[in-house]
């Protein structure tokens, strides 16, 4: 009996006009909705931060909500019950359809939308971890934010039309030649970052030189697309992904962590300055200690060959003598020798290159014991300071172009030899 009075109840309350009955069961529609909404957000919200707070997961679980993750996914919710529900509201046969399709697609945007930002979150905790310091994900959680924005793209659409997503996709085939011109740029750049990444080619924080595309400075993002390089003069340069992998250029890594950085510059002595060491130069010399085991090695290795000649030896062309040119090549490497700060494990000479009408070039080749830029420049700048320093204890000049200086100076002796020779003659017509 109460039941049937329950019943009387409802119909007696239920407006009988269509127009009323179709809001009211909007209203319950809405209503319904954002109940159902309230409650997966709480749940979700409730058991995904204990679940992640439980496993020691707390930077996923603030990542997530700073993507808004959760958000997006219960925003889902209500559209998925609009679509569900909207064929129970009375007298609405003429928008079920729109209104179905509409709800639906919303609903599976939103999702698509929270896995975006579930590959987002992704990428934030992983920069937070001291591999991201070396080998970037940023292109492809790129790519696989592409792949879903494509999906979703093509399952909207197939629910908006009412057709099968298959239908769609086979359809594509035709506009595949457009597709590729369209999107060249991406695909050419989508096998560059999985090349340079998975190759380990290109890693974050590496030094690299571009000239071609003015990049000389560390690699500070590695994306889909682009790679930003921060110049030394700290602009930045940003490289298209794909002319990294079809382009060449220098990455210093290896030389980092090989732990030795090199140096390879030239002295250029004046050719003039070169000539033979007589005996008392060799026995002056022999007071430096680091030329004084190679003078006396020498000196016995010369007299032997010189002994050897017998009568021969009494023309100066004939005899072996000691230059100031190779003894100043010897010096400088018994110094970086004895370098505390110079790689004694790595390649290392002072060698004599090809007269030029600059001088005569004697390179200095060795490594460094610290890559670090300033300490690497100090110790250059200190072994050459040196070796600069060094040339005239051996008779020896560096090579340098007359400057309007030396030109000057020369016009000058010439007036004042002149001048001195014009007073000779007047006061020798005077004596006359």
């Amino acid at each position: 009996m109460q039941w049937e009075n329950l019943v009387d109840v409802l119909d007696h309350s239920v407006p009988s006009q269509p127009w009323a009955q179709t809001l009211v069961g909007v209203g319950a529609l809405v209503l319904t909705a954002l109940f159902a909404q309230w409650v997966v957000a709480r749940l979700v919200l409730y058991f995904a931060h204990r679940l992640l707070v439980a496993t020691g997961r707390d930077d996923w679980d603030k990542a997530l909500a700073k993507r808004r993750a959760y958000h997006n996914f219960w925003y889902a919710v209500p559209f998925a019950v609009v679509s569900l529900g909207i064929d129970m509201v009375p007298h609405a046969e003429r928008v079920v359809t729109v209104v179905g399709r509409l709800s639906h697609a919303a609903a599976w945007i939103c999702v698509f939308i929270g896995v975006s930002g579930l590959l987002s979150a992704w990428q934030d905790t992983y920069s937070a971890t001291t591999r991201a310091q070396t080998r970037s994900i940023k292109g492809y959680i790129q790519i696989g934010k592409l792949m879903l924005y494509a999906v979703c793209t093509v399952l909207v659409l197939s629910i908006m039309i009412d057709r099968s997503p298959l239908w769609m996709i086979s359809g594509l085939g035709a506009l595949s030649a457009v597709l590729l011109l369209v999107f060249k740029d991406t695909l050419l750049s989508l096998v560059a970052s999985t090349q340079l990444t998975s190759n380990d080619m290109l890693r974050i924080g590496d030094w690299i030189e571009m000239p071609q595309a003015n990049a000389d400075g560390f690699v500070k993002d590695i994306a889909l697309h682009t790679v930003k390089v921060q110049n030394w003069d700290n602009t930045v340069t940003t490289v298209p992904t794909y002319k990294l992998f079809s382009e060449s250029y220098r990455n210093y890594r290896q030389m980092f962590e090989s732990g030795g950085r090199r140096i390879k510059r030239t002295l250029r002595i004046d050719a003039t300055s070169v000539r033979f060491l007589d005996e008392n130069d060799a026995r002056g010399l022999k007071g430096v200690h680091l030329l004084h085991d190679y003078l006396i090695a020498k000196e016995d290795a010369i007299t032997e060959t010189n002994n050897k000649l017998g009568e021969l030896a009494s023309v100066p062309a004939n005899r072996r003598r000691l230059t100031n040119i190779g003894t100043f090549r010897m010096y400088a490497l018994a110094y970086l020798r004895q370098h505390p700060e110079v790689r004694q494990d790595m390649a290392m000479m002072v060698r004599m290159m090809e007269p030029q009408t600059e001088g005569i070039p004697i390179e200095v080749y060795c490594f460094t014991a610290i890559t670090a830029w300033v300490e690497y420049e100090r110790i250059q700048g200190d072994i050459f300071d040196h070796l600069l320093a060094v040339l005239p204890e051996l008779g020896l000049r560096l090579y340098q172009a007359p400057s309007g200086a030396d030109f000057g100076k020369f016009a000058g002796d010439m007036r004042a030899a002149a001048l001195n020779e014009a007073q000779r003659e007047q006061i020798a017509s005077t004596e006359r």
